[in-house]
């Protein structure tokens, strides 16, 4: 049976840790309790009996058992007394135990007490607040949900109706008072003029003002296509006017009156049209399933609470043979996050709307939404990672001796092969280095219970598992090895060069043609979320940066061998002397040399573009300063590429200068920034307060290992290499060594993210609204 203590540690939030009843320190008391009541061992003592044990020892043993019993059972009530007592400062209300009945260890028992009572007072202080939180997103998106079904409204009754001028009987008495009927009279009256259809909109967005609600950007116009203005779709609903659902009632009755009185009007359409009520109507499903998440988020650390109380309670009495738990259990259970159903019934409630609005009444069609069910682990998973691991170590061996009996890889073997095969190939190594890390990456994570799927905002129920991406890894690498087999049994038959080499480019394009596979197959949420992630990161700065942005684009920072070698395969088969077989011309050719800056400028211009855009959205100068560590990356990648063309001094002291000022400036980011170590007032000298791993010897080796791996530009400038075959493979494991550098710097990265949400209680992410209070 497995421990309360692991079952606990496993089920908690691992964001709201902290806030939970700290059961191991409160075993730590219950264990001196017991330390301090065995007697102590006295000198010379002797045997009571001549004959050991008396035979009526065991009757007196059940005798004071069965008196201990009822003692207790009839004094339970007398043991301690919990007082409730309100802090002067605030509403807050605190519980402290005092002893009633004497303790043979009563100090040890009223420090447990006094530590129970400030785990307790902790739990209903973290409670409280969270609950007011997602009662008042409740209570948010409930507006929202409104102002959404009337313009719903709207629109199906303009397809219905489109020459009636009656209000639907649905709506509320408000709409047809005397206020809304004045403004929607004068606003037929503006609608139906021979003004342009510019004017009428702005008719229509002052009389929604003088009746308090405003469009965001009102006052600016978008110009179309065609010069018809268009606004905003988001409103302004001002909080403070008493009358928010007469407003709001009111603005819907006046925008019916101008659809269904300029029915072919585009000008209201520009600003409020059915493409934008869906993605409103997406906003605000998004926004429910989230407050629903975040329900049963608070009622789990309820339950578990409440059953971490009840344990410690039952081993406390159980050590001092005492019955104190029922007592101060029914002061738990009256407490406030026991006792307060308000949770509940929100969930209740939110479930009911989801239902009714989001899912067409079908209640199993909203659980789905609500409650995802995340994909169970398949063991035929785990049977064909293994099954591809070997086939992939059997075909290497394969091909490295097919290798070595063609002789490929000799210094007098043919150019050719290294120059137009290898890159292709060792762009495949690449990718699968990376997949491979990135399994690691997903497994530690998981291990160490640090919450990937939040920060990323992952899908839990289509996230690639690490089991996953383990079997993406080894059937790709088999795939490849497999392929490289093939092409060196075809060049060993005599076939010709050009068409046996055209295998690992047609073996690109099938891979290529998998990951845009637009069918159900082969982890499509996963593939489309990465060729989503790509367009936001080409597309900077005009794309919202999210967290899964810059830390992709980070990745294509460390893969630009990468991408030179995609650069030298795609001119190699593209080129119009492919049939010559002249691979010399890629090399030489003005526009490739061109593409090698702009092709090793590109990732760090992006990642660039990403801070400067999190700057202006956030006004945060910590972005400046880290783009500025990006553009002295670009700085660095063209000096040693221009001093590989031109190697003299002058080349040589400007690599040296910017390299060493790009690397320091790359090490301050990762160790501060990015890792939160080189604390010097952490209570772990140079490193954080908080750390995940217990071995702290680990993160001085990471930072160790770090500092060699951002130094390999050393060897790039020193040119230490002999031939053309030494040469690519001594790049290639340089750039397979700055995969393993980000592989190993994305875990502390992303433990850094976990700790500031665990520092910040942040478990359930805020989802934008389409419709917005104007006092917010």
């Amino acid at each position: 049976m497995v421990k309360f203590s692991k079952q606990l540690e496993a089920q908690l939030i691992p964001e709201w840790k902290d806030a939970f009843v700290n059961y191991w320190q409160l075993k730590k008391y219950v264990k001196k309790i017991k330390l301090s009541q065995k007697p102590k061992p006295k000198q010379n003592q002797q045997l009571s009996h001549d004959f050991g044990l008396s035979i009526l020892d065991p009757f007196r043993f059940v005798v004071k058992k069965i008196s201990n019993k009822l003692h207790s059972s009839d004094d339970k009530t007398d043991i301690i007394k919990v007082r409730r007592k309100r802090i002067e400062t605030g509403d807050e209300e605190v519980y402290q135990t005092e002893l009633v009945q004497l303790f043979s260890v009563e100090d040890e028992v009223r420090v447990f007490f006094e530590k129970l009572d400030d785990e307790l007072n902790k739990v209903n202080q973290f409670y409280k607040p969270k609950e007011i939180e997602f009662l008042e997103r409740g209570d948010i998106l409930n507006k929202q949900l409104k102002i959404l079904v009337e313009l719903k409204q709207i629109f199906g009754d303009r397809r219905r109706k489109s020459n009636a001028g009656i209000l639907p009987r649905s709506w509320s008495s408000s709409a047809r008072n005397s206020d809304a009927s004045s403004v929607a009279a004068e606003n037929s009256v503006k609608s139906n003029d021979t003004s342009s259809e510019a004017s009428r909109t702005d008719d229509v967005i002052a009389a929604l003002e003088r009746n308090g609600v405003n469009f965001i950007n009102s006052g600016t116009r978008i110009k179309t296509k065609k010069g018809k203005p268009k606004m905003a779709m988001r409103i302004d609903i001002p909080t403070t006017t008493p009358t928010t659902t007469r407003t709001i009632t009111a603005a819907t009755s006046m925008l019916w009156e101008d659809l269904v009185n300029n029915p072919k009007k585009e000008g209201t359409g520009d600003f409020i049209n059915r493409k934008k009520i869906q993605c409103a109507e997406k906003m605000i499903r998004g926004a429910f399933v989230e407050l629903y998440r975040g329900l049963g988020l608070l009622k789990t650390y309820s339950s578990l609470n409440m059953v971490a109380f009840t344990k410690i309670l039952k081993k406390f009495d159980k050590v001092s043979n005492q019955q104190a738990s029922t007592s101060y259990l029914k002061v738990v259970e009256r407490s406030h996050f026991i006792g307060s159903d308000k949770v509940v019934r929100l969930m209740d409630e939110v479930e009911s709307i989801f239902t009714k609005y989001f899912a067409n009444n079908d209640r199993k069609k909203a659980m789905k939404f609500l409650r995802p069910q995340q994909q169970k682990e398949s063991h035929m998973v785990t049977f064909f990672v293994g099954l591809f691991t070997g086939c992939f170590v059997s075909l290497f061996g394969v091909y490295a001796i097919l290798a070595h009996l063609s002789g490929v890889f000799s210094p007098t073997a043919e150019a050719a092969y290294m120059e137009t095969v290898y890159p292709v190939f060792s762009v495949f190594a690449l990718l699968s280095l990376h997949l491979f890390m990135y399994g690691c990456n997903l497994l530690m994570w998981k291990s160490t219970r640090i919450n990937y799927n939040f920060i990323f905002e992952f899908s839990p129920s289509t996230t690639l598992k690490y089991r996953d991406v383990f079997l993406v890894c080894t059937t790709f690498m088999t795939s490849v090895v497999g392929a490289m087999v093939i092409h060196l049994l075809l060049r060993a038959s005599g076939l010709s060069p050009s068409h046996v080499d055209a295998i690992p480019g047609f073996l690109l394009l099938v891979f290529i043609a998998l990951l845009i596979c637009p069918f159900d197959i082969l982890y499509r949420p996963t593939r489309y979320c990465f060729l989503r992630v790509l367009r936001n990161i080409v597309c900077s700065p005009f794309y919202k940066v999210l967290m899964v942005d810059f830390f992709m684009a980070d990745q294509l920072t460390s893969q630009i061998p990468l991408l030179r070698n995609l650069e030298s395969t795609a001119c190699y088969f593209l080129a119009e002397n492919f049939r010559k077989h002249r691979y010399q011309f890629c090399e030489s050719g003005k526009l490739y040399r061109e593409l090698a800056y702009v092709i090793s400028f590109l990732p760090y211009y992006w990642r660039a573009m990403q801070c400067a855009r999190r700057w202006f959205d956030e006004s945060d100068p910590n972005h400046l300063a880290n783009m500025g560590k990006y553009v002295s990356a670009m700085v660095a990648a063209g000096a040693r590429l221009t001093y590989a063309r031109q190697p003299n001094h002058l080349w040589f002291g400007i690599v040296l200068f910017t390299s060493v000022v790009a690397t320091v400036y790359q090490l301050y980011w990762d160790f501060v920034m990015d890792w939160g170590l080189l604390n010097p007032k952490s209570k772990n000298p140079w490193l954080r307060d908080d750390l995940v791993l217990k071995n702290k010897s680990i993160y001085y080796a990471s930072m160790a290992l770090n500092v060699i791996l951002r130094a390999a530009w050393v060897e790039a400038v020193m040119k230490f290499r002999f031939s053309m075959m030494e040469s690519n493979l001594v790049d290639f494991f340089l750039a397979s060594f700055e995969v393993i550098r980000r592989g190993h710097w994305n875990f502390y990265r992303l433990e850094n993210e976990h700790l500031n949400n665990v520092g910040h209680f942040r478990a359930v992410k805020t989802v934008p609204l389409p419709f917005r209070d104007s006092d917010d």
